[in-house]
């Protein structure tokens, strides 16, 4: 990727992770973000959000995914029924940092209830400016598929 072109974020929430979305995409102003909803703290259903998201990177329209819920849970599991997804739930930095560096995880997902808006920050900065480490581990990972 050339320097001048600015990764693509596919971003969504529930109503849980809304505020967390609203902040994060702000955060990400130096990216090209998309937002695929949800637009408001009224409960929702996750995987609404969850699939268009993954469907985004999985077509490779978006480089990256960010996902938040309130455990993280429903949208891990959601993004991760899509073949070319590898989704990870993280809770520290470098749980983030490592998702990336052996696993090629794709989509961030975030647990808006059990994190702080300063660590969701940290953990989606490391994410998104860690480079999978290839190696040994690029044979762990083509074994991810079905």
């Amino acid at each position: 990727m050339s320097t001048d072109t600015k990764l693509k974020i596919a971003i969504g929430a529930d109503h849980a992770g809304f505020e967390y979305k609203e902040l994060l995409k702000s955060f990400l102003s130096d990216y090209e973000v998309t937002d695929f909803g949800t637009y408001s703290a009224d409960s929702v259903d996750y995987p609404d959000f969850a699939h268009p998201v993954a469907e985004a990177v999985e077509t490779e329209a978006c480089d990256f995914g960010v996902l938040v819920c309130g455990s993280a849970n429903g949208v891990a599991i959601t993004a991760n029924k899509h073949q070319k997804i590898r989704a990870a739930i993280c809770w520290e930095k470098e749980i983030a940092e490592l998702a990336r560096l052996h696993n090629n995880a794709n989509v961030i997902c975030i647990p808006a209830r059990f994190v702080t808006e300063n660590l969701a920050k940290e953990m989606v900065t490391a994410f998104l400016n860690t480079a999978f480490e290839g190696g040994r581990h690029q044979g762990r990972v083509n074994k991810m598929s079905c």
